[in-house]
């Protein structure tokens, strides 16, 4: 099993995808091997001795800026870290790809070069989120700002797939992210979108508002690209405003000083539990390979969890699985 990693992608490059590739290969069997792809000597200079046996280097002359677009990366940037390292999957040098790099970038070559699912009009970003009441999965997070009921209907399959057979959770109650619980409220989309998972889906929950996103019976949580981007992004700024109150407040008196000693275990296991490197990054669903987004100031926690998310998708026959479901459904509500 091979994978490949976008040394060059992200804030925190290339260290972070080094770091994090050391990390995994300590808690990977000998069969995981990992290619790190970008400039060579960039990625030389981060290892302090010699380099693994298990990971090699695929040098590039390109990068991918944050400024290019995404939609010309193949045509503009064909020697960058992105496009080569999605060859490397789609010739069957690699089984899968991991980068924090230029989302569009990864999304646009990803989607041409690897080709989509059959059945498949668009495929979507699935974030994971924990909660108490288990795990869910938000989709679309970033991939579609624009987006019709039947693409949102798709959504809610592959995502609904994505967190059974990967995160182990059967038979996932979808829910629809509105402004009201009411299936007349929201937009056009979501008045439509409502009517088509209801008439769908047997396992359809119904609207879910903003408040109840991480308390809701909904375990697969379904909304265009703009709104959950927007939702996802909301809430890593929130937790890390919300710690950062709570240490300030602590720090502010000797009393709660003592008091913070006692609690600091509670607060620094919330911290991690909700720590959206823990979980690694976003897998591209839909398209015909395995494609993981990290966010882009992702560090090397967030590269392991990825390597492990990737690993964890192709032992768990996540791509086979997802063509057999979308044709299943397609079959029985023609």
């Amino acid at each position: 099993m091979k994978f490949v990693l976008d040394a060059m992608g992200g804030d925190n490059a290339p260290k972070a995808a080094v770091q994090g590739a050391l990390s995994a290969l300590t808690v990977t069997p000998n069969n995981v091997q990992l290619i790190l792809i970008g400039d060579k000597d960039a990625i030389t200079n981060e290892f302090s001795g010699s380099i693994p046996d298990r990971i090699s280097i695929h040098h590039t002359t390109q990068m991918v800026e944050m400024h290019d677009s995404g939609s010309k990366v193949i045509k503009n940037k064909p020697d960058s870290p992105i496009v080569k390292a999605i060859r490397l999957v789609k010739d069957g040098m690699a089984d899968g790809f991991i980068s924090a790099g230029h989302t569009g970038a990864v999304m646009t070559a990803a989607t041409l070069l690897l080709g989509r699912i059959p059945n498949v009009k668009r495929p979507a970003l699935a974030a994971y989120i924990p909660s108490e009441t288990g795990g869910k999965v938000i989709c679309d997070v970033g991939a579609n700002p624009d987006a019709k009921p039947e693409h949102l209907l798709q959504f809610a399959i592959m995502a609904s797939h994505y967190l059974e057979f990967v995160e182990k959770q059967k038979n996932p109650k979808i829910g629809l992210i509105n402004i009201g619980e009411e299936s007349s409220k929201g937009s056009e989309l979501y008045k439509k979108a409502n009517q088509l998972l209801k008439k769908e889906l047997p396992n359809f929950y119904g609207n879910v508002e903003g408040r109840h996103i991480l308390d809701s019976e909904a375990n697969v949580l379904i909304c265009d690209g703009f709104v959950g981007n927007i939702i996802l992004k909301f809430g890593e700024g929130w937790m890390n405003v919300f710690y950062n109150s709570i240490k300030s407040g602590i720090g502010s008196s000797f009393r709660y000083k003592l008091g913070g000693l006692l609690i600091k275990p509670i607060f620094n296991h919330i911290k991690k539990k909700y720590d959206y490197e823990e979980h690694g990054g976003t897998p591209l669903l839909g398209v015909n390979g395995i494609a993981i987004v990290c966010h882009g100031s992702s560090g090397p926690k967030s590269f392991l969890n990825s390597v492990l998310l990737a690993k964890k998708s192709i032992d768990n026959k996540l791509i086979e699985y997802t063509k057999t479901e979308l044709a299943a459904h397609l079959k029985a509500y023609k």
